[in-house]
């Protein structure tokens, strides 16, 4: 006889806030938030500001912006929501950026432009690392906490290890969810729509 609540699907109860991560629950149908996993870059009292990890675009930083046409290697770019898609965001492990905002584990939001641009054509992001986000994912005041209610998301620890692992993106939602461990685990292995299995 197996337990039917591993099937249950319900919030683990942390506490979102500014540096954890929001992973969707295993059945959400969006083509936005589906399988997303993404980082809380603010969070007040004025609402709720994020950025999705794993959810690349099929363009590269090199077409958007004429400072990197003639970069050594294709940048790629993170949609990082539906708001503000001509907005560009990024993270970075570059120490002392000035006006860089720090969020976790040694990973900072934005800063200086023009600094961060003088250390990539160094090469410092070989040491470091950094990723590139269009628009971004927001809530209302009491949005979230409700949609967390709801058990749309389950809230993990942020940690530079998956914050900045742009390579495996197509698996990081998965990853994510099953080191959560015990029923998580499992549900890391559901497929999204369980009719098409």
């Amino acid at each position: 006889m197996y337990d039917r609540n591993i099937f249950k699907i319900e919030t683990n109860h942390v506490v979102p806030s500014q540096g954890k991560i929001l992973i969707s629950e295993p059945f959400l149908c969006d083509h936005v938030f589906g399988r997303s996993v993404i980082l809380l870059v603010d969070y007040t009292e004025n609402g709720v500001v994020g950025l999705v990890l794993n959810k690349p675009l099929p363009i590269s930083l090199n077409e958007v912006l004429d400072d990197f046409k003639d970069y050594r290697e294709s940048i790629p770019i993170c949609k990082g929501g539906p708001l503000s898609m001509d907005t560009l965001f990024y993270l970075h492990t570059f120490r002392d950026v000035r006006d860089a905002i720090p969020l976790e584990d040694g990973v900072c939001l934005n800063g200086d432009f023009n600094e961060i641009k003088a250390r990539m054509r160094q090469g410092e992001e070989e040491e470091g690392g950094i990723r590139f986000f269009l628009g971004y994912s927001g809530w209302t005041y009491g949005q979230l906490e409700k949609e967390i209610d709801e058990n749309t998301w389950i809230v993990g620890e942020g940690n530079r290890e998956n914050l900045m692992d742009e390579k495996n993106a197509s698996c990081m939602w998965q990853n994510v969810m099953s080191g959560l461990g015990g029923k998580y685990r499992m549900w890391s292995r559901f497929p999204q729509v369980p009719i098409m299995n």
